[in-house]
């Protein structure tokens, strides 16, 4: 991705949109996953894998097909299994596409005090820099969705980046490239949302009547978004009811780093006040306290 499209660093309050996204040169994009359409076959984990050269430990078997159980830091996306038992007392398998969210209003680069290691790109996509990234956790702990990771081996934080590197030459992110049932999308935001609300009216009409998108507004929305038989039970796909940006995080940032600045730069205001108006604090000869330097040597000599 160009700098040129970075909208958003962490480490410092700018937010000033680049010249092309302000034209509306650059338009945001959103990955859609339809539960409904899944079939849990992890073509999408795999392809992820391949095309990131990512190579997670072989588990072991913790009653669930799921492998791995979360997120690691050589698991980008992983697929979720659910059995649910429906309101006909019916069981039914329900698959998560699990992967990051990339939030409107991310937490993750809120909470991260590096400059450049967490950026937000005007398409919407929300990224790391691996290079600048100093470990500290603050991502991971931040994020509502339990998504960012540290490596053991380097100490560093990675999670999915919507595969940027295929963004920036028009391509689609590897997942939904895969994909064979369709369950997964990639387009405009706009273009997302419209078909979302097609299909969500489809579900409704075949019985699905709870069916909803999940674009949680906690966060501001997200650039990746989901349709669901239940939108009123989002916790049965193993998603947070309602994830909003944890209090502490706004309070250090919106608050604290603020406060911060200001005190440090009152510190310097009154000593450079204090320099002008009084100057530094001479002893002279004939005042009590003073002290002869060539004396006091003469005496330690002796």
């Amino acid at each position: 991705m160009a700098t040129q499209d970075i909208i958003r660093r962490s480490g410092t309050t700018d937010i000033t949109p680049s010249a092309q996204a302000r034209i509306g040169a650059v338009k945001e994009v959103t990955k859609l996953f339809d539960a409904t359409k899944c079939t849990g076959c992890k073509a999408c984990q795999v392809a992820c894998s391949e095309w990131n050269d990512l190579r997670e430990e072989v588990g072991t078997f913790q009653g669930s097909y799921q492998n791995p159980m979360t997120l690691t830091p050589e698991s980008w996306n992983i697929m979720q299994y659910h059995e649910v038992v429906d309101d006909n007392k019916k069981l039914r398998w329900q698959f998560t596409h699990t992967a990051c969210m990339h939030c409107a209003d991310p937490a993750c680069l809120k909470a991260c005090s590096t400059g450049g290691a967490i950026v937000q790109h005007a398409n919407g996509t929300v990224d790391f820099d691996s290079d600048k990234c100093i470990g500290c956790g603050y991502c991971a702990s931040a994020c509502p969705f339990n998504v960012p990771k540290i490596s053991k081996t380097d100490n560093k934080a990675y999670k999915c980046t919507l595969c940027s590197d295929r963004l920036a030459v028009g391509l689609e992110p590897s997942c939904v490239k895969t994909c064979t049932t369709g369950a997964l999308r990639f387009g405009t935001r706009e273009d997302m949302l419209f078909y979302a609300e097609k299909r969500v009216a489809q579900l409704k009409d075949r019985g699905f009547t709870n069916a909803g998108l999940y674009n949680p507004e906690g966060v501001g929305g997200t650039h990746y978004m989901m349709i669901l038989h239940d939108i009123n039970k989002p916790d049965t796909y193993g998603m947070p009811v309602d994830p909003v940006i944890p209090a502490a995080t706004e309070i250090r940032q919106d608050w604290l780093k603020p406060l911060g600045t200001a005190g440090l730069l009152a510190t310097a205001g009154f000593a450079l006040l204090h320099r002008i108006t009084v100057g530094r604090n001479i002893v002279e000869e004939d005042q009590p306290g003073y002290i002869d330097a060539a004396a006091e040597k003469e005496e330690d000599k002796q």
